[in-house]
């Protein structure tokens, strides 16, 4: 494997693992639509190229970073995509959050022209990703599993191998239901602090260190008690996604989420306050919003 890795798909999640690779002494050849994206990528020291295509004709390992189902397609088989390459040494580390059949879809299209896909979506925010305290899950073929783990070193804090392709997936979908239960109850609990008349970061230094702290109360209370949601690391509108795939994800199963369920109403009532763009945070925000026609 060569020091030279693409990465397509420069938003938060992508620019931060092209940002770790870079400090590691990777080269990273990036794509993205947006053009601004891809000049920041340019200033932070990476190469750029005019497609996903042109990234495959200079790199051996590509990492899909993109935050839909239409932009996968595109990548894979729009104009300038990975399709029209037959790249036998090319190994894709698909990291998105996607269902399940899309990934399918992605390994079964290229499959052919000899790239192997691997599913490897990422645990953590955007902010943990940027300093490279993120996890990678990684399935599908061992082999090329075993070959990227330099790449998967340089970008991550740890990565686990979970076994066939989509195990990694269905892991993911199981992590961010977590994820959107313990944002909701970090907020919850903050705003209870909040109106108990406690310093509120005496409560997170206090409850963080104990019994009651969750990954994202640590990770998203500090931002939660400073208010600021205007620099997302994911964007309410974006994690609407993500719930639409756990809640069916759950549902094919006829596996119950009582919890879960009841969290999601809290992000569908940030969308209706106008909050699409505001990082996930903003939910003490909301339960503030939703409380305060109650005299409070």
């Amino acid at each position: 494997m060569t020091s030279r890795v693409g990465v397509v798909g420069l938003g938060v999640m992508g620019s931060a693992m092209s940002g770790n690779l870079l400090a590691a002494g990777f080269t990273v050849v990036g794509f993205d639509v947006v053009p601004e994206r891809r000049a920041a990528h340019v200033e932070a020291g990476g190469e750029v190229a005019e497609s996903p295509s042109a990234v495959a004709d200079t790199v051996d390992t590509i990492i899909m970073s993109l935050p839909s189902v239409a932009a996968a397609e595109a990548v894979v088989s729009g104009d300038g995509g990975l399709s029209s390459r037959a790249r036998h040494d090319l190994v894709v580390l698909e990291t998105s959050t996607l269902p399940l059949d899309t990934k399918l879809s992605v390994r079964d299209v290229l499959a052919p022209l000899g790239i192997r896909v691997l599913d490897c979506p990422l645990s953590g925010t955007g902010a943990q990703a940027r300093v490279k305290d993120v996890i990678v899950y990684v399935s599908g073929d061992e082999e090329a599993a075993t070959r990227v783990v330099p790449v998967l070193e340089g970008l991550a804090r740890r990565h686990f191998y979970t076994g066939e392709f989509g195990n990694s997936s269905k892991l993911k979908y199981i992590a961010n239901l977590l994820v959107t239960i313990h944002n909701l109850s970090t907020a919850e609990a903050l705003l209870l602090a909040r109106r108990a008349g406690l310093d509120e970061q005496l409560m997170l230094e206090v409850i963080g260190d104990g019994a009651g702290a969750s990954r994202m109360f640590q990770v998203r209370g500090p931002q939660m008690v400073a208010g600021d949601y205007k620099d997302p690391t994911m964007r309410v509108e974006v994690f609407q996604k993500d719930i639409e795939i756990i809640r069916s994800f759950a549902h094919e199963l006829h596996s119950p989420t009582p919890l879960f369920t009841l969290s999601a109403q809290f992000y569908e009532a940030a969308m209706a306050q106008g909050r699409a763009a505001q990082d996930v945070a903003c939910l003490l925000a909301v339960l503030e919003q939703m409380t305060e026609r109650d005299g409070d």
